[in-house]
């Protein structure tokens, strides 16, 4: 199989997945039909943002990125009472699980999620097309390039203490998720991979218990939990910081 023949079934493949959480979304089959939905549409980019810039790419890019955009605060709605139900606050979970209804109704009946589909079904024949054109020489050697280059600017906001970590966390997540598009490819060790997961459990732990607390200023009924989310807000970050540490000096060592 031809490199390019590997991305199209992979694509091809993501597509199903994302067809199959979508209709599971419809059909409210279980709790999980969202987050997978996204998980597809991470897969979907992650595969694409290296060669994001090509014409025949940058359509379906843009579309996942606007279903991503588009369900990025209902995905933070479940968790938040994925959270609350922790918590042992079951009527405040319940209370926002009115609000998550709409917000699903609003995905299944959104242009934004069938222009994504008419895209996927559209992409193959563009992308086969660029091919024929000659547009895609080279492009496993241009993908590398752009790894490393991903790689080199991770590591450049690893050794800056004063590099903000919302950024950071961003761009862990996208080299951690480049490295499973194309393992092949990726200039970081198995080691260095396994750091980034750990890094960005811990990132993302933190990040949550941010988001947390900020909605506690705009809604009151949470105050009760402000305190709790403080105090696991600073230990998350502090883990993620021995965690930075440790990813860096592997990245270093590669």
């Amino acid at each position: 199989m031809s490199f390019v023949d590997s991305i199209v079934e992979q694509v091809l493949r993501i597509e199903l997945g994302i067809h199959h959480s979508s209709v599971r979304l419809l059909c409210r089959t279980d709790g999980e039909a969202l987050h997978d939905l996204r998980i597809g549409l991470r897969r979907l980019r992650s595969l694409l943002r290296p060669i994001r810039n090509l014409e025949s790419v940058r359509e379906l890019d843009t579309a996942a990125a606007e279903v991503g955009r588009l369900t990025t605060p209902i995905r933070d709605l479940e968790v938040m009472i994925i959270e609350l139900e922790r918590q042992g606050l079951p009527d405040l979970a319940q209370l926002r699980r009115q609000r998550l209804e709409q917000g699903y109704r609003m995905v299944e009946d959104s242009p934004t999620l069938r222009k994504l589909m008419a895209s996927l079904d559209d992409w193959p024949e563009q992308f086969r097309d660029a091919q024929r054109a000659g547009e895609l020489r080279a492009l496993r050697d241009f993908i590398r390039k752009r790894l490393k280059k991903q790689r080199d600017t991770l590591v450049a906001a690893l050794r800056d203490p004063a590099y903000d970590r919302h950024a950071l966390r961003i761009l862990v997540k996208r080299m951690r998720y480049a490295h499973d598009a194309y393992p092949s490819l990726s200039p970081i060790s198995a080691k260095a991979a396994a750091s980034l997961k750990a890094v960005q459990g811990a990132l993302g732990d933190w990040h949550d218990h941010f988001q947390w607390c900020l909605k506690v200023d705009s809604e009151r009924d949470l105050e009760p939990l402000r305190r709790p989310w403080e105090i696991a807000m600073e230990a998350s970050l502090k883990a993620a910081e021995a965690e930075l540490q440790n990813l860096l000096e592997r990245l270093e060592g590669n």
